[in-house]
């Protein structure tokens, strides 16, 4: 079982450079300035939008692979901003980036079951939309951050959970994750439990992999606090012994949330590269050009 485990070092720092379409960050309590704002549910607490960012040669006669994020914040808070940096990255390679909000606890006194329920609804609605959105319901990728992370995990592996009003003909299992620091395990000892307790079966992605669970890449930190490197080291063993691709990178010395953009301009732009990398590999993307690309 292959691990990569990282170190950067300054000698490779030029070579990680931001597109020029990816402007910084602005203040995170403004919401994101898309190309496209769209109410895809409605809840008793909140009306939920998605935010798109469309390639900058777009055309109306293709569609376009998807990569959706889930910010975190442990189902309580977190930023809809989070994965903007990320969003226009991969706009600029050609993917349509989503920021997508969903319910947490400290706005809408919601649980963590309600926050998966959002995610597998947004990842629907993407695919039910797909043509007038011009994306490829067959090229949606799921991808989020910590409990983010969790919500894209849960939304390709738990069963059920799923809003009344959804259409169950349409599926929220995405083609591919791309986790950051994700809650894997939800089960006695692992993250959350004490909010969750016994539905743990329910939600917890490593306690519901199966064969034809979407490719995989985890990032994580080796001294990160709340997920321990043995679970993501057993979700690789176990996607694996299932029949599923788990490329798990981990990052010497890092803790949680080493990879945010306005943490660390260096861990994110070698998480976001490897990330643009086995999307390549799946055929999401094209190759880079340049010193970084393979093309």
């Amino acid at each position: 079982m292959k691990i990569n485990r990282f170190i950067i070092l300054p000698a490779i720092m030029p070579f990680l450079c931001l597109s020029a379409q990816e402007p910084l960050p602005v203040a995170p309590d403004q919401p994101p300035e898309a190309d496209l704002v769209l109410e895809y549910k409605k809840t008793e607490e909140a009306s939920l939008k998605l935010y798109l960012f469309y390639p900058e040669n777009f055309r109306n006669s293709r569609k376009y692979p998807a990569i959706v994020f889930f910010f975190g914040g442990g189902w309580n808070g977190g930023d809809i901003r989070q994965f903007e940096p990320h969003a226009r990255h991969f706009a600029s390679r050609g993917i349509v980036g989503v920021l997508a909000e969903y319910r947490v606890r400290n706005r809408h006194g919601t649980t963590p079951f309600d926050a998966v329920s959002d995610a597998r609804s947004a990842i629907r609605y993407l695919r039910q939309h797909a043509d007038q959105l011009k994306i490829d319901m067959d090229k949606i990728v799921a991808a989020g951050g910590s409990a983010g992370g969790h919500l894209a995990a849960a939304a390709a592996t738990v069963p059920g959970l799923d809003a009344p009003d959804d259409n169950l003909s349409i599926s929220p299992v995405p083609g591919a994750l791309v986790l950051f620091n994700p809650v894997f395990d939800n089960g006695p000892g692992g993250y959350g439990y004490e909010r969750i307790g016994d539905r743990y079966p329910e939600i917890s992605p490593i306690h519901n992999i199966r064969h034809g669970t979407p490719p995989t890449i985890v990032f994580l930190g080796t001294k990160d606090h709340h997920i321990p490197v043995s679970a993501a080291e057993k979700y690789k063993e176990l996607m694996e012994n299932a029949g599923n691709r788990c490329d798990l990178h981990l990052f010497e010395g890092q803790t949680h949330g080493f990879f945010n953009y306005r943490r660390s301009t260096e861990y994110y732009m070698k998480t976001l590269l490897l990330a643009d990398d086995f999307l390549v590999s799946l055929r999401y993307l094209k190759k880079r050009k340049g010193p970084r690309g393979k093309g």
